[in-house]
């Protein structure tokens, strides 16, 4: 069922616990309609604009005693007819794609599942107004990949893994469109009460979700992206301490080369996949950190860029051109990729605080770094060779 007033609504679902029946109560609120409903199953099937994977929600948190909130606003690609719930075409969202789809279910006691689904690319309108995709926790432990053929992210941003109390994860799924320079991104933030990530049997829990409404919002706003296969098991994210030799490094750091002057010869990696995130972190012998190289695709490469345009820096920025120089030690490069994909974007960043790296920076190192793991990048993802500084 969907409400609207226009260009944009706003669903609230709710069990009323006690009542014999639902009850409908509608207000108008500067053009918005607020219901409550009192049914749990009716309530999961309709939210996310009806794209939640409700049978894989009530896996994860059971079939009962649940409260559920879901909101949709905007258009996808600017075409009211595949938006659904998201009002008329005139949103004001030519050049993008403004969907916003929110919806969250919590059980007490159990845990909670949020869910965003967002267009993209968005409006040029909105990359001044704050952050435009959810983002996946990426600065103590490192995403990894889902794999299975999915562009998908699982990440934590909890580095304490294994304690009864890290049950929380955000699993991300990219679906490319196969209308030229569209894209679906589905971001679902878990949490479960007395789970731990570091339990392999436990892991694909926080990804179910994901994946399912991937392929629900795919055929809801008719995307036709490539799907993957079902997930039975995923990577845990990698913590600060799981670092190796950056010689024979075979997943996102490899080809990346050692520094003997800024004394690079570590690294914390993850496998080589689809994904639409990709760091690599460098670090010295002992594992303290020294650089850190991200890859971003599609909606984060987006966003990565809205940054430099929302602060405003001063000089040339990744905003402005597809490589260059940051600051006294980072550089950025850009790849073309393919139909019709955002420009993917590669940095490379001291990352030990006011040490060394950033207080002496090897400056031809942090150039022949970023180019070899940009020049890997791009070619796993079909991209063209990198525009590097």
């Amino acid at each position: 069922m969907a409400l609207t007033t226009g260009p944009r609504s706003l669903v609230t679902q709710r069990q009323v616990r006690g009542m014999t029946a639902a009850a409908l109560v509608l207000a108008v609120l500067t053009g918005v309609i607020v219901w409550f409903a009192g049914s749990d199953d009716r309530a999961l099937d309709e939210a996310c604009g009806g794209a939640l994977a409700a049978d894989e929600v009530r896996t994860v948190l059971g079939d009962s005693g649940m409260d559920v909130t879901s909101g949709t606003e905007g258009t996808f690609g600017g075409d009211s007819s595949d938006s659904g719930s998201g009002g008329s075409s005139g949103s004001g969202n030519s050049g993008g794609s403004s969907l916003a789809v929110r919806c969250a279910v919590t059980a007490e006691g159990r845990g909670r599942v949020g869910v965003t689904i967002a267009g993209a690319p968005r409006p040029r309108a909105e990359h001044g107004t704050g952050e435009l995709y959810t983002a996946v926790p990426a600065r103590d432990t490192l995403p990894v990949p889902i794999g299975h053929g999915w562009s998908g992210l699982l990440a934590t941003d909890n580095a304490r893994q294994g304690d009864r109390g890290d049950g929380r994860a955000t699993a991300a799924v990219l679906l490319d469109c196969a209308r030229g320079g569209r894209s679906l991104l589905i971001t679902v933030e878990t949490t479960l009460r007395g789970a731990t990530l570091d339990d392999p049997a436990t892991r694909p829990s926080f990804v179910r979700t994901a994946i399912a409404t991937a392929r629900r919002a795919d055929d809801r706003w008719n995307c036709g992206a490539r799907l993957g296969k079902p997930v039975r098991g995923v990577g845990l994210p990698v913590n600060a301490d799981e670092y190796e030799p950056l010689l024979g490094a075979t997943g996102t750091c490899a080809t990346v080369p050692t520094a003997a002057r800024s004394a690079v010869s570590t690294a914390r990696e993850t496998a080589r996949a689809r994904a639409p995130r990709e760091i690599c972190a460098l670090g010295a012998r002992d594992g303290a950190p020294r650089y850190r190289l991200d890859a971003y695709y599609g909606p984060y490469a987006e966003d990565a860029r809205a940054q430099y345009t929302r602060n405003g820096g001063e000089g040339v920025t990744p905003a402005d051109k597809p490589a260059g120089r940051l600051g006294r030690s980072a550089y950025w490069a850009g790849a073309d990729c393919p139909d019709g994909a955002r420009r993917a974007l590669y940095l490379i960043r001291a990352d030990d605080a006011d040490g060394d790296a950033r207080a002496r920076p090897d400056l031809g190192y942090e150039r022949a770094a970023l180019s070899a793991f940009a020049a890997r990048s791009a070619e796993d993802h079909g991209c063209a060779a990198p525009v590097t500084p």
